[in-house]
């Protein structure tokens, strides 16, 4: 059960405990379309008071890609000492070929968004143009922000009934793009599972994906890390299962259940995240107001 939900109007009235900060990119410094302004601004002051900034995503681009939309988007890169992606870790999880990628095979059949965001360069895999020649089905993204879990039934209860697993890039459900929840990899990896599909999914909430995050990070404890996201079954899951401090951005995915106010609604918080703890409560990441800029030790 939720054991605490602080609501606040802005980061700086709890940062001063953490001196390693772990943030999302949907939801938290992307809405879609661009940056926030606002949230990079806070992130540039936390840097400059000696804060660790951690970029984690769970987007399917190759941390050089997605490196390369922050530089468009005129975000300043050296304000991370991390950026860690989904996509990244899945690309060396299928050049390494180990546990669940072990006996996967090389033909997949991509559904979704058509584009290619690298996870497959320069490895031994091959597109399938038939979904029966493949060994497995493979999803980054939906096609586009319209898409419904239905566009997908018939091509998943084909790969079901050939046995064949279903790679998804992050385990998010939906995400938050130009103003609308949009369908995402992991609820087309729920409906897989239901029609008796085996899934594999890499990404947040899983806390070792957390954990290698942090791992060229200086002297890292616990109670001195905080992670910002968007999204309780990832961001917020994740902070739990590693044992860390978490603060939910309302206006996020959860926008139209929870709402864009400054307090929760207890209520819609503990029938959405049952089993999770949230810290801290804030609409969005916004220009920190009155900061002491003392590090923490």
């Amino acid at each position: 059960m939720i054991k605490m939900i602080k609501p606040i109007v802005n980061i700086s009235k709890v940062i001063e405990p953490y001196n390693t900060v772990i943030v999302g990119f949907n939801g938290v410094l992307s809405e879609g379309n661009g940056v926030k302004s606002e949230a990079v601004e806070a992130l540039i002051q936390m840097k400059r008071a000696g804060r660790h900034i951690v970029l984690l995503s769970n987007t399917a681009l190759r941390v050089s890609s997605l490196i390369n939309c922050l530089h468009e988007n005129k975000l300043p890169v050296a304000v991370f000492d991390a950026v860690v992606t989904a996509g990244e870790i899945l690309h060396y999880k299928f050049k390494a070929r180990q546990g669940e990628f072990a006996a996967i095979g090389s033909n997949y059949y991509k559904i979704g968004d058509a584009r290619d965001k690298g996870v497959f360069a320069g490895l031994d895999y091959q597109p399938a143009e038939d979904i029966s020649r493949a060994d497995f089905i493979y999803m980054d993204a939906a096609a586009k922000q319209s898409d419904v879990i239905e566009d997908y039934l018939p091509t998943l209860e084909h790969a079901a009934g050939m046995g064949i697993p279903l790679v998804c890039a992050g385990n998010d459900t939906s995400s938050y793009k130009d103003g609308e929840i949009c369908l995402a990899p992991g609820a087309v990896a729920e409906q897989y599972a239901v029609l008796g599909g085996k899934i594999i999914t890499v990404g947040k909430p899983d806390a070792k994906i957390i954990a290698y995050a942090l791992d060229g990070i200086p002297d890292v404890r616990k109670e001195n890390v905080l992670i910002i996201g968007d999204n309780i079954a990832t961001d917020i899951k994740g902070a739990n299962l590693l044992g860390v401090s978490s603060a939910l951005i309302s206006k996020g995915v959860h926008v139209n259940f929870l709402g864009e106010g400054y307090i929760p609604d207890v209520a819609k918080t503990r029938e959405l995240a049952t089993n999770f703890v949230s810290a801290f409560w804030i609409p969005e990441l916004t220009r920190l107001c009155h900061f002491q800029s003392a590090v923490v030790k």
